[in-house]
């Protein structure tokens, strides 16, 4: 009986066989999903960044007093084009301490490039190349992002152009600092979209083609993690560096403190997470818009605030004087504030180091000479005269 039944299932394969696709029978009509249909509308704006620098190599024997030689070196990154008239946007790390830039586009042609701005911190740049009628894909928003949303990454990893790469949107809001430290910010986007050298400022987009972040970083040593500027602090950035060259400062006018669980308990405060007001500056946007010492800002922009980087982070992404909407607990009651950031005032830099640690300093002659201490001031206190 078993071999009989084995002898008619054999019989029925050749009748089951005709009814399955046979291979190559799909035509590219039926293969061309939306995420082709994106690759081949973005492809054309997205870039390869060649950045040629000279190095200096010290003397093996000499060097201690400053010998040496120089060598050209060569840099390999992403860009895309954002403007039909040649405005090109990628990574500040790119193109840093760049004496040429060649942008190289996917039909071929290469282009010389001028660096209109750039800014470490931010790591982003803006470049111009001498050509109109170019591919353009302009920037998109993040705010709307969902985790598990499919991303695309497109750039030059290992100078292998116009490498697609796709995966899924894995976090936002991660805590990055920047390339010197001296600012983190805490939006950043992470994704398991194969991010590798070389694809640094080329575009992360969405499912519909919208850029929703700029690739710029990776885990030495882990695969499947990697960063994205979010598109909506890229646009307040790239709009400085077109404007003046430079990313402008912003200033609200409060100085905030992280609260962790010691300083809440050593401060006896009623909320464990959320940013400590210490200081509010007299005529500052944060006194105009209410803020006292000792206010605690839980929430900003519709988002739990559980550093102060986020508040400032939230300040950055907005364009200068626009409100940023947050709550803040006062005691027992929770209010609401808008929030605005400004580019502060000529002589406000001075004017803080005076009131804050009573110090006072002066440009003579190349150096930066202390010329006021005030008495009983931090300053005094550590011995400065």
């Amino acid at each position: 009986m078993k071999q009989r039944a084995a002898l008619r299932v054999v019989l029925a394969l050749p009748a089951l066989l005709a009814f399955l696709p046979t291979a190559g029978s799909a035509g590219p009509a039926e293969r061309r999903t939306p995420l082709v249909a994106v690759v081949e509308r973005v492809s054309p704006a997205v870039v390869n960044i060649s950045a040629e620098s000279m190095v200096r190599e010290p003397d093996p024997f000499f060097g201690l007093f400053g010998m040496g030689t120089e060598r050209p070196a060569q840099s390999l990154g992403s860009g895309f084009i954002i403007d039909r008239g040649g405005i090109v946007i990628t990574n500040a790390h790119v193109v840093e301490g760049a004496s040429r830039i060649t942008v190289t586009l996917l039909d071929g042609r290469e282009l010389e490039a001028d660096l209109l701005g750039a800014d470490r911190d931010a790591d982003l740049a803006v470049l111009k190349v001498k050509a109109t009628g170019l591919p353009a894909l302009p920037l998109g928003k993040s705010a709307d992002l969902m985790i598990g949303e499919s991303v695309i990454a497109v750039g030059n990893p290992f100078g292998l152009s116009n490498t697609v790469t796709t995966g899924v949107l894995s976090a936002v809001g991660r805590t990055v600092p920047t390339a010197r430290g001296e600012r983190v910010f805490t939006d950043f986007l992470q994704t398991d979209a194969s991010i590798n050298p070389g694809n640094s400022g080329g575009p992360l987009l969405n499912v519909e083609g919208e850029v929703v972040g700029i690739n710029t970083a990776i885990i030495s040593g882990a695969t499947g993690i990697g960063f994205a500027i979010p598109a909506d602090r890229a646009h307040r950035v790239i709009e400085d560096l077109l404007r003046f060259g430079t990313l402008q400062p912003l200033w609200s006018g409060a100085r905030l403190l992280t609260i962790d669980p010691e300083l809440a308990q050593r401060s006896d405060l009623a909320v464990r997470r959320g940013a400590l007001v210490v200081k509010v500056y007299p005529d500052s946007p944060a006194a105009q818009a209410g803020l006292a010492e000792k206010d605690i800002i839980v929430s900003v922009g519709g988002h739990a605030v559980a550093a102060r980087e986020d508040v400032t982070t939230a300040l950055y992404t907005a364009a200068a004087g626009d409100p940023v909407q947050a709550e803040v607990r006062r005691g027992a009651k929770t209010v609401k504030v808008a929030l605005r950031a400004v580019h502060p005032p000529s002589g406000l830099g001075l004017d803080v180091l005076e009131r804050s640690v009573g110090l006072g300093v002066a440009g003579k002659r190349g150096s930066l000479v202390i010329d006021k201490v005030a008495d009983g001031s931090a300053a005094d206190q550590r011995g400065l005269r």
